[in-house]
């Protein structure tokens, strides 16, 4: 399903995505969360944001294993939207590239050019560029796996209930965001428990590369 946004279908005004943009299903960036490095934001309320940059074109609605290299803090309209840098598991540069420093090293100018797409994208329609958090870094897979698993932890929260069992502190806005939410389209990203399907997330399931 294409992204919407007040009822009308996103499209970039931008123009095309150099590389395959998807999300993990099975997590969230909590509205109510504040992550030490987002620069005092929130989360904003969505999956987290994956930048698949392998050779092959991903079709819409796909579902791909990946390898987790990396991660970056943007901050969006005063939200923290973490995207993902990943490469395709199956493809030909993955033996290759197994952490930041290496997507840097091999595939110079990459990085570079993602973050300045993300920085840019809005202003053809009015907005000032976005900012990131963490000077700008790309931080490596270590802190992103963790920034993942915190967002699956979040995730569990949400579709069970118990985050909306825990919003009495929090302002009007945010419970009716996790209410919503708690009823809503994010189960529908949730594979059935007898035979989860790994989506934008690696097939391996270990310390570093956990599987949802």
């Amino acid at each position: 399903k294409q992204d919407e946004k007040k009822g009308t279908l996103r499209e970039f005004k931008k123009g095309d995505i150099f590389f395959n943009y998807g999300c993990l299903p099975r997590t969230w960036e909590d509205p109510t969360f504040i992550h030490p490095d987002a620069e005092g934001c929130r989360g904003d309320n969505d999956p987290l944001d994956v930048c698949d940059i392998g050779l092959k074109v991903i079709q819409p609605g796909d579902v791909r294993p990946v390898k987790v290299l990396g991660i970056l803090c943007m901050i969006d309209e005063g939200e923290a939207d973490w995207k993902v840098v990943v490469i395709d598991a199956e493809d030909a540069w993955a033996p290759l590239l197994n952490d930041i420093d290496d997507v840097a090293k091999l595939l110079p100018g990459t990085l570079e050019a993602i973050r300045e797409w993300f920085r840019t994208y809005k202003i053809p329609d009015g907005k000032p560029p976005n900012v990131f958090g963490l000077d700008e870094k790309f931080m490596d897979k270590k802190y992103a796996i963790d920034i993942i698993k915190e967002c699956n932890h979040a995730w569990k929260e949400l579709i069970t209930g118990e985050k909306e069992r825990e919003l009495a502190s929090q302002d009007e806005g945010v419970k009716e965001l996790v209410r919503k939410l708690s009823k809503s389209n994010l189960l529908d990203l949730a594979p059935e428990e007898a035979a989860p399907t790994p989506m934008y997330a690696n097939d391996q399931c270990d310390d570093e590369a956990p599987c949802f």
